[in-house]
């Protein structure tokens, strides 16, 4: 019997017996078992992180499907009567709310058991979970399970590369088939639509119709189920939580603005494909494009006519369907009405945005109608629509968002001195096969980098930097991290000599003038963010590792291989310009930083750390990057990333500066630090 529990983990379980004791049902919440199959990976209990994680993903789907339930049962049970007055609407939202809440505990227990965090979400959405399972099952001697796990995970993450060898090794391993590649967590509507295409594109139009009224069916009821998990709490970008209103009805206006925006949005979200940044072009009314050509092929004219008809009521006016629909009143005589589910749809959308208009003008936030059914310029209408009796359809995923990432704000030059006597050239852009891009040698001595390494094991704290999740990239390791105001903070007080975290300082500042000399920038450089950083190898998970310690991104847009682009647009860190990181030791194996192309998966060039080498490049989309994986070892580095807007400075680096300033008048340091670790992607 395991008797390792930590003593936070016993109050865990206390406070969660005190939670549940009056509830009538209880369902383990997801991220407790999360946490328990997470730490039961690093104890090498590989049994009990697939029982935990299978759990985790049981409870977590649960929960969604229990809120669906719950709201819809609620909605039929306590209907809007026609006769309207306040009372009427009031006693109405009074029931539907007791229903809500005695069907939610009488299916999971508390509901305050079943909070979780946004960190937890995010990983389910990401379907980080399987990255754990596969390794589970691979150590178990499951490869069926593993492979699906994989295959799971992958399709939510195309960019990590190693998930994708790993997925070519399972194909060659003895009992595994290829009806074990499934997506488990593939959805009704997506999974159709994509088969149905497949057939169209084969010739199979009898069976590709099936499929596509299949996911049409799927497609709406999926909608509503969107649309129920969106009566939950939301966070509406640019609205001002911290506010009180008095009003009654500003209250519940802003609260159904926000809901009435996550249901607008399900537009998006349904034609969203996991792990994608873009939604499908076109996405719903493809379904009925796809249709009127393929009942156009097995002379079902009525039927195409119908779903020509519909598709003109999203893209109105469109010639090619016109045509269409021209060709089919003749042959038939006589005309027909679009699909009556993709009217009310329509209707609906339209009058939603009409309220979404008066509710963000009362929230005082600024709401703009997305363009929900066509791409921003993408394809000729002979690939967009099959038109007449040789039309071809192209299936091809876009972005709806806004590329700004191309225009530089100035010329981009290179080869600018290097400012100090020491540093060497090793490699400019050309030699990287790339742009913006150079690597240099000797920027630190090997006093100095021993210096920084004994400064990082005294004060770098697991998960810094990453909201404290120890293993923010990859299971396999363990990340630390500091900043330059809490190493400041650390010397002052004594806990470490004053003379390391003033070299901290001053190498960040040594990094920066060489970047900013060296690409021969016209206005000044600032810090963004800083940040002393170490990557440990866990023992005992190394065996038949692919994965990467950092998968492939870039520092100021999103990258989205499949469309070969780069986003530059929130969450990303769109301010940052130029990006550095500068070693300091090589005595470790792997680790090796990786430039790639767009498509992150070919590496255009390949740095091998070590003590006071620095690799320095533009931050944006032209220079795609990771690190490969620290198998043994640790491997440490000064992460500098910087910007060419003042307004972006980073703020504990301007606390820093005026402690330095202090220190070096012999002011007395008379107030507290107040450190507030920023997040990196």
């Amino acid at each position: 019997m395991d008797t390792n529990f930590s003593a936070a983990a016993v109050s865990s379980i206390v406070l969660l017996a005190v939670a549940l004791s009056t509830s009538t049902a209880f369902l383990e919440p997801y991220d407790l078992l999360y946490d328990n199959a997470v730490q039961a990976f690093y104890n090498s209990d590989y049994h009990n992180v697939v029982r935990y994680m299978e759990g985790a993903l049981s409870s977590y789907a649960e929960v969604r499907r229990t809120r669906v339930r719950c709201r819809l049962t609620c909605q039929d049970q306590h209907p809007f009567d026609e006769t309207f007055t306040d009372l009427r609407f009031s006693d109405t939202v009074l029931r539907r709310a007791a229903c809500m809440n005695r069907c939610i505990e009488e299916k999971l227990g508390s509901q305050s058991v079943h909070k979780v965090s946004e960190d937890v979400l995010q990983d389910f959405h990401r379907r980080i979970p399987y990255n754990y399972l596969q390794l589970a099952y691979q150590k178990l001697k499951q490869p069926d399970k593993a492979a699906a796990a994989a295959h799971t995970y992958f399709q939510a993450n195309p960019e990590h590369v190693e998930m994708g060898q790993n997925l070519e090794q399972y194909k060659d391993l003895q009992g595994v088939e290829e009806e074990h590649f499934v997506d488990r967590e593939a959805r009704p509507h997506q999974r159709s639509f994509t088969a149905a295409v497949k057939l169209y594109n084969s010739g199979d139009y009898e069976a590709a119709i099936g499929l596509f009224e299949e996911a049409l069916t799927e497609y709406y009821k999926a909608d509503v189920e969107c649309r129920a998990l969106c009566h939950w709490p939301q966070r509406f970008e640019g609205y001002d939580y911290l506010r009180y209103r008095y009003s009654l009805y500003e209250v519940i206006s802003d609260h159904f603005t926000q809901v009435l925006h996550c249901e607008h949005e399900c537009v998006r979200d349904l034609a969203n494909r996991p792990g994608r940044l873009s939604p499908m072009e076109n996405y719903l009314p493809l379904h009925y494009d796809y249709l009127q050509f393929a009942y156009f092929q097995v002379n079902r004219l009525e039927k195409a006519l119908q779903c020509a008809l519909t598709y003109l009521l999203f893209h109105e006016g469109d010639e090619s369907l016109m045509d269409n629909v021209d060709y089919y009143r003749e042959e038939l005589g006589h005309d027909s009405k679009p699909r009556e589910e993709a009217a009310w749809y329509l209707r609906r959308h339209k009058q939603e945005l009409e309220l979404l208009l008066i509710g963000s003008k009362t929230m005082g936030v600024e709401f703009t109608e997305g363009n929900y059914w066509s791409g921003s310029g993408g394809r000729d209408d002979s690939n967009r629509i099959p038109s007449g009796t040789d039309g071809w359809m192209e299936y091809v995923p876009i972005s709806e968002k806004r590329n700004i990432s191309e225009a530089a704000p100035q010329q981009l030059k290179e080869g600018g001195p290097l400012v100090y006597d020491s540093v060497q050239l090793v490699q400019n852009s050309t030699a990287l096969n790339g742009t913006q891009r150079v690597l240099l040698d000797h920027v630190m001595s090997e006093e100095e980098c021993s210096d920084l390494r004994h400064l990082a094991h005294a004060v770098t704290m697991a998960g810094d930097g990453y909201r404290g999740r120890m293993s923010p990239h990859t299971p396999n390791e363990k990340f630390e991290g500091a900043t330059v105001l809490k190493t400041l903070q650390h010397g002052f007080e004594g806990r470490v000599p004053m003379r390391s975290a003033r070299l901290f300082y001053d190498i960040s500042e040594r990094a920066r003038r060489i970047i900013e000399s060296y690409f021969l920038l016209n206005s000044t450089l600032h810090f963004s963010y800083t940040h002393l950083v170490c990557r440990t190898a866990i023992t005992g998970q190394q065996d038949h590792r692919n994965d990467l310690s950092h998968p492939i991104h870039a520092d100021n847009c999103l990258l989205d291989p499949d469309a070969n682009e780069c986003w530059k647009e929130p969450p990303a860190y769109t301010y940052r310009d130029y990006s550095a990181l500068l070693y300091l030791n090589g005595d470790f194996e792997g680790g090796e930083f990786i430039f790639t192309e767009m498509d992150a998966k070919t590496v255009t060039a390949s740095v091998k750390p070590r003590c006071g080498r620095m690799v320095g490049f533009s931050s944006g989309g032209e220079n795609p990057h990771g690190v490969k994986a620290v198998t043994s070892g640790q491997r440490c580095a000064v992460a500098l990333w910087f910007t060419l807007d003042p307004l972006f400075r980073e703020l504990e680096r301007l606390q820093a500066d005026e402690v330095i300033q202090a220190l070096d008048t012999q002011s007395v340091w008379g107030q507290g630090l107040n450190i507030n670790p920023k997040d990196e992607l």
